[in-house]
């Protein structure tokens, strides 16, 4: 795949029937490098089963998944299950995950805010804690692609809006793509770059600000939410079809 705009991911045409059942229907999406994508829809959309096809874990009836060379992903679950009995530090859990040295570890844990539970055990640990983990955990691959399924499950509305804020930094700080899944709609929709609306097939998708008054959005979600005051801020602009295009000296606003 040719790669002159930083597209790091382009799904084309992916179809997938499980027992009989569409799941996902004629799905086309793509990522930058330096964007985040969310993708949005009601339960049994297709958003995680969308996901799982982009990471080779389900193979779609029909469609093509293109990635650009040498694009490392980095994918957080939704949730973690671990045994309760089973002595796992934090410490023990990453390094199991990805073999990294000390330093870049701590590194690591630091940018997400937890490298005081670097000894802590798994099981101790609060909704927000085990999502900064989780985060940690994707980010020790040195990812191009962040793909990230409902991040702020199980924590609370102020922790969401700071891991939402960590996340944009994240993308500031790298410059790797994110494809983000989330239910959230008040947070998310003013901390994402383009929104993809699906319900099996997409619903429609562009700019946040397009899609929260979209008649198939207001169909699946009702009135949009109101925007947060928080805003990101980064180096590229959209045309109208959603490309990417580098902007010399001026960063765009979005809120």
């Amino acid at each position: 795949m040719a790669d002159n705009t930083g597209l790091l991911i382009e799904t084309r045409s992916i179809s997938l029937s499980l027992q009989g059942k569409q799941i996902l229907d004629q799905i086309d999406l793509r990522v930058h490098r330096g964007e985040i994508v969310t993708l949005i829809g009601p339960n049994g959309a297709g958003k995680s089963t969308l996901v799982r096809v982009i990471l080779g874990l389900l193979k779609p009836d029909s469609g093509q998944v293109k990635l650009a060379a040498k694009t490392r992903i980095g994918y957080m679950p939704q949730r973690l299950t671990i045994d309760p009995v089973l002595p796992l530090t934090v410490r023990r859990f990453l390094t199991l995950a990805q073999r990294c040295g000390e330093s870049k570890l701590i590194e690591t844990l630091t940018e997400v805010g937890a490298a005081h539970l670097l000894e802590f055990p798994m099981q101790t640990l609060s909704g927000g804690e085990t999502q900064r983990i989780l985060l940690a955990r994707a980010m020790l691959r040195d990812p191009d692609l962040l793909i990230l399924d409902e991040p702020v499950q199980g924590v609370d509305v102020s922790g969401q809006d700071e891991l939402y804020r960590l996340i944009s930094t994240i993308r500031k700080r790298h410059g790797c793509g994110i494809l983000m899944i989330s239910h959230d709609l008040h947070m998310v929709m003013s901390a994402t770059d383009q929104v993809l609306c699906l319900n099996k097939h997409v619903c429609c998708s562009g700019h946040p600000d397009s899609v929260r008054i979209n008649p198939s959005y207001l169909a699946l979600f009702g009135k949009a939410p109101v925007l947060t005051p928080y805003s990101h801020h980064h180096d590229h602009s959209h045309n109208a079809h959603g490309d990417v295009i580098q902007n010399d000296h001026q960063g765009c606003k979005h809120g």
